[in-house]
């Protein structure tokens, strides 16, 4: 987990900052972008020939030729083994966010500033104990996920967000940091060590701090100004670079290589070779999109993001924010892609922008996460100075200006010819006022339906028809993922067409809902199921209901964007994925999705939670499922993941 950032003065001086090595051996992080249960041991990755480095001065090119590797079968066990990690949750990232890839790495953040805090909690984040396993100290440095109930004392440090966020935490993990260090061949404790005692012959050098552990203990500084980060010392950050690179050569899974990549291009662009951060960055979005992990690929984004940022390509950045961001990742990741995104806008001088940004970062952490409060006032600090020079800027964008996306036309309807037609942005009719039924605007296409005409038709935003209303089509549901369910009859047999009406898959379902994320729930004999874009059947169509309830009160209409969905089998709801494998059998009255675990109610009224492998994660015994979020929150274990 990176350390915390402290705010530089207007003239910064660097701090000497020390990464303490690990007691244990370096243990390798393995990404978990979801919470899992007990941690597995990866097997050693192949031996593999070493990308090529060219050396130019200071500056190190990078090549990183290999193709990712997007077998389904090595993309399903990266996947379970990340999910089953529960000793820390995976902010971010998701999987991905905040922290670095979950290894407690930075993302290519180019001017984000990270948590203020002390040297100490770089101490304490690098210490791993001895007990710790490899797969352990990877789920603190990848994607986090949450530790499952235990005692008080080991919550406490698998969530070392909580350490963080205080001055009294932070000396207590450093306290115990200190403790699981071996003192000094003849020393006592609080003594002055002896000058005339020559080290045990076999004394056992102390093993190399691994690079993530030691990225992730960093503690990054803020300048004020810029709103960027800096090392306090570079010689040891392109000490890290090199150890990563050294890492990279080795590892061949989607994974690992997205983390990797992202968190060289941390380190590349703080130290202020951007070319090298963006061909880094942009080859960890491709890696990460290749696991088919939605954290992961968030994280993964908000790191180019901030490459480009660093850059100066602001448009583009402000895109990939966007898209990164959204309301199936875990609050604090989602507020720390505001942050990051309001700094973007800080750089273009559309202050009020990022004050909008900063304002619902802070909401989402409901003001109590105090790193994050620390580093916003800097930048509203930054933004005021700016402001009182050159006013706030340019109006804010609308989410289509920022994607780059045509705002479609709206549906309007006119009392006196009691007819739909469409409006553009600013009010003008593009399409008259001549439909009895009017759907919204997908994917650039309706569905639309005249007064003389029982029948719909499919029109694009210029109002040319594309399917006309004699093809029969008496039911039909709006476009997704390119497709778009039919009926003839309007009741049964649905069948799904594209937009030049060519059939994709054949009739034979009862009902049918829109594709999200690929895959449509279907009901057929009585029993629902889903269909991915081919109509191959993933899930059987034998569970008694499929809808996904999400933390936040929203209900998906079939799977999340992390390929989950809940299932009904007589009056017992549990989980399945996006193969159709049962993830949480059918045993829980209620059942509901969090960004990193599942909440689930007992007979008795009491929730709990499960992690992503639905293994048992916090017991049932609270009263509400609020109180089982706040606790989730509390087991996060990186406050910063986007470094």
């Amino acid at each position: 987990m990176p350390a915390p950032i402290t705010p530089l003065p207007v003239e910064p001086t660097t701090a000497d900052t020390s990464v303490p090595a690990p007691d244990g051996p370096p243990a390798e992080p393995e990404p978990h972008d979801a919470m899992a249960p007990a941690p597995e041991q990866s097997s050693p990755a192949p031996e593999r020939a070493p990308n090529d480095v060219a050396t130019s001065g200071t500056t190190e090119a990078r090549q990183d030729g290999a193709a990712p590797d997007t077998t389904a079968d090595e993309t399903t066990r990266e996947t379970t083994a990340d999910e089953t990690t529960r000793e820390t949750i995976a902010d971010g990232t998701a999987q991905e966010p905040a922290a670095a890839d979950g290894t407690g790495h930075s993302a290519p953040a180019p001017s984000t500033p990270e948590p203020v805090g002390t040297a100490a909690d770089a101490d304490a984040t690098a210490a791993v104990p001895e007990q710790q396993t490899q797969a352990q100290a990877q789920a603190q440095a990848d994607d986090t996920e949450p530790t499952p109930a235990g005692t008080e004392h080991d919550a406490d440090h698998a969530g070392s967000a909580e350490h963080t966020n205080s001055t009294d935490d932070t000396d207590d993990d450093e306290d115990d940091a200190q403790d699981r260090r071996t003192p000094e061949a003849g020393t006592d404790d609080g003594a002055e060590p002896a000058t005339d005692i020559e080290p045990a012959a076999d004394a056992e050098p102390p093993p190399p701090v691994d690079p993530e552990q030691a990225l992730a203990a960093v503690g990054w500084e803020l300048d004020p100004l810029t709103l960027r980060e800096r090392a306090p010392d570079p010689a040891q950050l392109r000490v890290i670079r090199d150890g990563l690179t050294g890492k990279l050569d080795t590892t061949l899974d989607n994974r690992s290589r997205a983390r990797l990549l992202s968190l060289r291009a941390v380190a590349s662009r703080i130290l202020g070779d951007l070319d090298d951060a963006l061909g880094d960055a942009r080859l960890a979005v491709t890696y990460a999109e290749a696991t088919g992990e939605f954290r992961r690929t968030a994280l993964a984004r908000a790191r180019l993001a901030e490459a480009l940022r660093w850059r100066g390509d602001h448009a583009e950045a402000d895109r990939l924010f966007a898209e990164a961001n959204s309301p199936e990742l875990p609050d604090r990741l989602r507020a720390l892609l505001h942050e990051h995104a309001g700094r973007c806008c800080f750089d273009q001088g559309r202050l009020t922008e990022a004050c909008l940004h900063f304002e619902r970062a802070l909401d989402l952490r409901h003001g109590e996460d105090a790193q994050l409060n620390a580093r916003v006032e800097v930048a509203l600090d930054a933004v005021a100075e700016r402001a009182a020079a050159d006013g706030f800027g340019p109006a804010p964008r609308r989410p289509e200006e920022v994607l780059g996306t045509p705002r479609p036309p709206v549906a309007t309807f006119d009392e006196e010819q009691q007819l739909w037609g469409y409006a553009d942005a600013g009010g003008e009719m593009v399409i008259a006022h001549r439909y009895a039924e009017a759907q919204p605007f997908h994917e650039g296409l309706a569905w639309v339906r005249r007064p003389e005409a029982s029948r719909w038709a499919l029109i694009d935003t210029s109002g040319a028809a594309l399917i006309e209303a004699n093809n029969g089509y008496r039911a039909v549901v709006p476009f997704s993922d390119g497709l778009s369910w039919v009926s003839m009859d309007g009741k049964s047999r649905w069948m799904a067409v594209d937009r030049m009406n060519i059939v994709k898959i054949p009739p034979g379902y009862e009902e049918a809902r829109p594709f999200r994320n690929g895959l449509a729930a279907v009901r057929q004999n009585g029993g629902w199921g889903a269909v991915d874009l081919t109509g191959e059947v993933v899930v059987p169509t034998r569970y008694h209901r499929l809808g996904t309830p999400l933390a936040d009160g929203r209900e998906v209409d079939g799977f999340t964007a992390d390929g989950l969905a809940v299932v009904e089998l007589a009056g017992r709801r549990g989980v399945v994925d996006r193969a159709g494998r049962v993830v949480v059998p059918p045993a829980y009255p209620t059942v509901v999705v969090h960004p990193v675990a599942f909440l689930v109610a007992a007979e008795s009224g009491r929730w709990g939670a499960l992690d992503r492998r639905g293994e048992p994660l916090i017991d049932p015994v609270h009263p509400g499922r609020a109180a089982v979020v706040a606790e989730i929150d509390r087991l996060l274990a990186d406050a910063s993941p986007v470094l």
